[in-house]
């Protein structure tokens, strides 16, 4: 059986030609017309990757990703407007993994949902810089890719696929530098543009992430104009 994908959005007519795309494509996919009737859907029965609206009645995308996130590490792709520049910048800073803006092709749209899927898999997998066991330790931060699982001082700390995959390629060489380019390309792959505010967003909620159990946590720097690094020791 393929990989399900959710689709949540009242539009009618993107749910039906974006769901036969898809099948086509092998995917199951599930579809909602409202946050509300997702949430709990999403929740008795989680799926693969979840597509999400964000003007929505009864509860909006926003509120519906934050839900999930509480919940889940599922990947999320935003569906946002052109004249909804600040909606795409707030929901990456509660979690989305990627965005698309209307209106989109089907075939970028199956090129995010591909990319996304694949990242997922790469993170739970092992990679560069880890152990044979799949784990990755630098100091208190332990990554354990096969888990998709992140410790802090002994903390769990809930990354999202994208976030996940940021943070491992900045761990995996502390003290180098990363540019924004280079860690889009480890967080996203080749051939997928997003620009630098994106990146930006992800590393100031994995910052986030980590101070609401550590306020203290510094690890992650920023050089201005040139990129990110993780400290040494």
């Amino acid at each position: 059986m393929g990989q399900t994908i959710a689709l949540v959005d009242d539009d009618r007519n993107i749910l039906t030609s974006v769901s036969m795309t898809l099948e086509q494509e092998g995917y199951q996919v599930r579809t909602y017309t409202d946050g509300e009737a997702a949430l709990q859907g999403l929740t008795a029965r989680p799926v693969d990757l979840a597509i999400l609206d964000i003007k929505m009645p009864r509860m909006d995308g926003m509120e519906l990703l934050q839900r999930l996130r509480a919940r889940s590490a599922m990947p999320v792709i935003f569906l946002t407007s052109k004249d909804e520049e600040v909606d795409e910048l707030m929901g990456l800073r509660l979690g989305a993994d990627d965005y698309i803006t209307k209106p989109f092709s089907q075939r970028l749209l199956l090129e995010r949902i591909r990319a996304l899927l694949r990242r997922n898999e790469v993170s739970r997998a092992e990679g560069s810089g880890a152990s044979p066991s799949g784990v990755l330790a630098r100091g208190d931060m332990v990554l354990d890719e096969t888990k998709h699982q992140c410790l802090w001082k002994g903390k769990d700390i809930q990354l999202t696929v994208t976030e996940f995959l940021l943070v491992k390629a900045l761990a995996a060489r502390p003290g180098m530098v990363k540019s924004r380019d280079q860690l889009i390309d480890a967080a996203y792959g080749e051939n997928i543009y997003v620009d630098d505010r994106t990146i930006d967003s992800h590393v100031k909620r994995v910052r986030k992430k980590f101070r609401a159990v550590d306020d203290s946590f510094n690890q992650i720097e920023t050089l201005y104009g040139i990129g990110y690094r993780f400290k040494e020791g």
